[in-house]
C-alpha cells in the first residue's frame, strides 16, 4: 500500500497541502478531485518523484512500476503504432533489436532475443497497441501515420494509449476524458475497470468517476479527505456534513429552491418517455445534494432572452460536408424556444458538422437554412479559447463586447465565474486552460443569446464549474443544442436526444443508459467481427430492420421518401401554426411564474437572516411572513394554470 503521512506541499509561496494524509490500497481505484489550483497535478508530480514534499513522508512506492499520462506530447516522427508500443519500453526495445538482427541476418542473436521476448510475454505487444489505438477512436489506416500528422486532441489520445500500454502497478491519469467523445469514453471506462493495479485519476467527469472509482480523494481546505465510493457518494457525504454544519444557510436554500423549481416545472412537462422519466429521477436526487455545492465559487445565470421568434432557426433538406464528400444529407428540423437537444453519435459521425451548419459557419451543399427575425446564437467550442486575446484581461474582453456597460456590472458578472478582484484585471496569458475556458463561456453568457450551440463545453472545467453550468442551463429559457461526453450534463439539461449516424439525424427513442448499452454491445461485436461492423451487427434500440421489396427500385424508394418528407413538412408547418397561440400563452405564464418565484426566493432569503429575529425586527418579520404566505398562494395558482396550459399543448400536439 501507498501511505501519504502528514504531507505539506508548497509551490512557490502558495501553500497547497498542509498535514495531508491518505492511504492507497493495492488495486484500489481512486478519483483525485478539487478545485483548479488546489494541488492535484502537484500531488501527481510528488508521487512521480518530480516534486518533493516540504514535510511529511510517502511510503510504499519503492519497487512499484508507475505509469502516467503525459500532458504534453513529445515531438516524434514515429508512427502512431510504434509510439504507443514504446510505452512497453523493454518489449519495444527487444522488437527493435530483433528487427535489426534479422536485417543483419544475425539469426542466432535473433533467436536469443526471441527467447527474451517470450519471457516478457511480448509476442502480443503489437496486438495490444493496435487494440488500444482502435479503442480510442483511431482507424486502422491511421496506425502507420506519423505522430506529427495528428492534431492536438488526437495527440492527447496517443499519450493516453501509451500510458495504458505501459506495464504498471500504479497508473496516474490526469484528465483522461478530455478530447474524448462519449463512445470512446465508454470504451476507456471498460478498460480501466479491468485494470488490476492501483488507479489514481484526476477527472472532472462525475459519471466517469462513479463508474470506475471506489474511493474519492478530495483536496479541500488544504487537506486530503478520503470518501468512500465515487463522486455521487462523495457529494452525498459532503452534503450531509455541510447540512449538519448549516454553513452558508442562505446559499444552500437558494440552490435547493432553484432545483426544486426546475423539478416542479419539468415534472409537469414529463411524458411517459424513458428519457423524461429517468431525467426526472436524477433531478429529484439533486435536491438533497445541493448543500454539497454551497461553498462553490461559481454562480451565474443566463439573462432572460429579449426579442425572439418562433421558430428561432430552421433547416430544410440540408446537406453538409467538406470538398466532394457529404457528411450529412437532407437534414430537416426547426428549433423553438425551450428546445433542449443533446446530440449522440460516434466520433466523426457529423455532430460538429451539424453544429457548424446550424451556425452558418459551414456552407450547405444543398438545402436551406432559415433564421428567425431575432436570432442570436451563443456558440462555444474548444476553438473559442484560441481566439482569446492573451494580453487582455477578463474585464477588457467583456468591455470590448459592451463598451457602454458599467465596470462594476462587469466585475459583478465575472465574480460568478470566480474572476474576482484583481484577478478580473490581470492579463490571461498565464491563466490555466480551465480559467480560459471559463472566460470563453462567460463571454457567451454575457451576449444574451436565445439559441445556445455548445460543443463539449465542459472540457477543462472542474467539477464545481460543471455543476454551476448545469444549474445555469436549467434556468435558461432559449433553445439548446448540446454535444457533450459529460453524461451528467446531458441528463440534467437536455429533454430530447438525437442520434447522428450514417449521414442522417434522427430522434433517439430511448435514454442515455440504453444508448450506453448499445455502444458497448457494438464495441464487443466489433472486437469479434472486425472494426467497422458494429453498426450493422447491433441494431439501434427502437430501430427496425425491414428490407424493401425486391420489386421496388431505388429510384421509386427515393421518390416515395421525397413525397412523404414533403407531406410531413407541410403537416409540421400546419401544426406549428395551430399550436403557436398555446405556446405563446404558456410562455407568458412561465415568465409570470418565474417573476413570482424570484420574488418568493428574495423573501425566503430575507427570512434566513438571523438578524430578522431580533426583538426590534418583530414588525418587519411579521410583514415578510405575511407577504411570503400571499406570494406562495399566488405561485400555486399560477403553477396550476401553467400545468393546465401545458396539458392542453400536449393534448393538441
Amino acid at each position: 500500500m501507498i501511505i501519504l503521512d502528514d504531507i505539506t506541499l508548497r509551490r512557490g509561496p502558495k501553500l497547497l497541502i498542509e498535514g495531508g494524509s491518505a492511504t492507497l490500497q493495492p488495486g484500489q481505484k481512486l478519483a483525485l478531485i478539487g478545485a483548479n489550483g488546489t494541488g492535484k497535478s502537484s500531488l501527481f508530480a510528488m508521487l512521480m518523484g518530480a516534486l518533493a514534499a516540504d514535510s511529511g513522508t510517502i511510503r510504499g512506492m519503492a519497487g512499484l512500476r508507475l505509469a502516467h499520462m503525459a500532458q504534453e506530447l513529445e515531438a516524434s516522427t514515429a508512427t502512431a503504432l510504434n509510439f504507443v508500443m514504446a510505452g512497453d519500453a523493454a518489449v519495444f526495445a527487444l522488437v527493435q533489436s530483433i528487427a535489426k538482427a534479422e536485417r543483419d541476418e544475425d539469426f542466432e542473436h535473433a533467436a536469443s532475443l526471441y527467447q527474451d521476448l517470450d519471457a516478457l510475454d511480448g509476442y502480443d505487444a503489437q496486438r495490444r497497441a493496435e487494440q488500444l489505438l482502435l479503442g480510442l477512436g483511431f482507424s486502422s489506416s491511421e496506425l502507420s501515420n506519423a505522430v506529427t500528422d495528428f492534431s492536438g486532441g488526437w495527440r492527447v489520445r496517443l499519450n493516453l494509449a501509451r500510458a495504458l500500454m505501459t506495464p504498471s502497478d500504479v497508473l496516474l491519469l490526469d484528465e483522461p476524458t478530455n478530447h474524448l467523445d462519449l463512445d470512446t469514453m465508454l470504451w476507456l471506462e471498460q478498460w480501466l475497470l479491468r485494470y488490476e493495479g492501483t488507479l489514481l485519476m484526476i477527472s472532472h467527469d462525475r459519471d466517469f468517476i462513479d463508474a470506475i472509482c471506489d474511493r474519492t480523494l478530495s483536496l479541500e481546505g488544504q487537506g486530503l479527505v478520503t470518501y468512500r465510493g465515487g463522486y455521487s457518494a462523495y457529494e452525498k457525504q459532503r452534503a450531509e456534513r455541510m447540512a449538519q454544519q448549516r454553513a452558508q444557510f442562505a446559499r444552500q436554500q437558494r440552490e435547493i429552491a432553484h432545483i426544486e423549481d426546475f423539478v416542479r416545472r419539468f415534472r409537469a412537462k414529463a411524458t411517459k418517455a424513458k428519457q423524461a422519466q429517468s431525467r426526472l429521477k436524477a433531478l429529484e436526487r439533486m435536491e438533497t445534494l445541493a448543500p454539497a455545492h454551497a461553498d462553490s465559487p461559481f454562480y451565474f445565470q443566463f439573462p432572460e432572452p429579449g426579442k425572439t421568434s418562433d421558430p428561432l432557426l430552421s433547416v430544410d433538406e440540408l446537406t453538409l460536408g467538406y470538398g466532394e464528400e457529404a457528411v450529412l444529407e437532407r437534414v430537416s428540423f426547426s428549433l423553438h424556444p425551450g428546445d433542449r437537444i443533446g446530440l449522440l453519435g460516434k466520433n466523426g459521425a457529423g455532430k460538429s458538422t451539424l453544429l457548424k451548419g446550424l451556425m452558418g459557419a459551414l456552407q450547405a451543399k444543398s438545402g436551406r437554412r432559415v433564421t428567425g427575425a431575432h436570432l442570436r446564437i451563443g456558440y462555444f467550442d474548444q476553438q473559442q479559447l484560441d481566439v482569446l486575446d492573451l494580453d487582455a484581461s477578463p474585464l477588457l474582453h467583456l468591455q470590448r463586447l459592451s463598451p457602454n456597460a458599467r465596470e462594476q456590472t462587469i466585475f459583478d458578472f465575472l465574480g460568478g465565474f470566480n474572476f474576482k478582484g484583481d484577478r478580473a484585471k490581470e492579463i490571461i496569458r498565464p491563466f490555466s486552460g480551465g480559467e480560459k475556458a471559463r472566460l470563453a463561456l462567460a463571454m457567451v453568457v454575457w451576449q444574451d443569446p436565445n439559441v445556445l450551440i455548445l460543443d463539449e463545453p465542459t472540457n477543462h472545467l472542474d467539477l464545481e464549474m460543471r455543476h454551476a453550468l448545469a444549474m445555469a442551463l436549467q434556468g435558461y429559457t432559449g433553445a439548446i443544442v448540446l454535444v457533450s461526453h459529460d453524461r451528467h450534463l446531458l441528463r440534467h439539461v437536455v429533454e430530447s436526444l438525437w442520434l447522428v449516424e450514417g449521414g442522417s439525424v434522427t430522434e433517439y427513442p430511448d435514454d442515455l443508459p440504453t444508448y450506453e448499452k448499445w455502444v458497448l454491445a457494438g464495441d464487443k461485436t466489433s472486437k469479434q467481427s472486425g472494426a467497422g461492423e458494429a453498426k450493422s451487427a447491433t441494431p439501434k434500440p427502437g430501430a427496425t430492420n425491414k428490407a424493401a421489396p425486391s420489386s421496388t427500385s431505388a429510384g421509386d424508394l427515393a421518390r416515395e421518401k421525397g413525397v412523404k418528407g414533403k407531406e410531413l413538412r407541410q403537416s409540421g408547418a400546419e401544426q406549428r401554426v395551430r399550436l403557436k397561440p398555446l405556446r405563446q400563452a404558456l410562455q407568458k405564464t412561465e415568465k409570470q411564474l418565474e417573476r413570482l418565484q424570484n420574488e418568493l426566493a428574495k423573501l425566503q432569503e430575507a427570512l434566513a437572516d438571523p438578524a430578522l429575529y431580533e426583538a426590534d425586527q418583530r414588525d418587519r418579520l411579521a410583514a415578510i411572513v405575511k407577504d411570503e404566505g400571499a406570494l406562495k398562494a399566488e405561485v400555486e395558482g399560477v403553477e396550476e394554470q401553467w400545468m393546465e396550459q401545458q396539458q392542453a399543448l400536449e393534448d393538441a400536439s
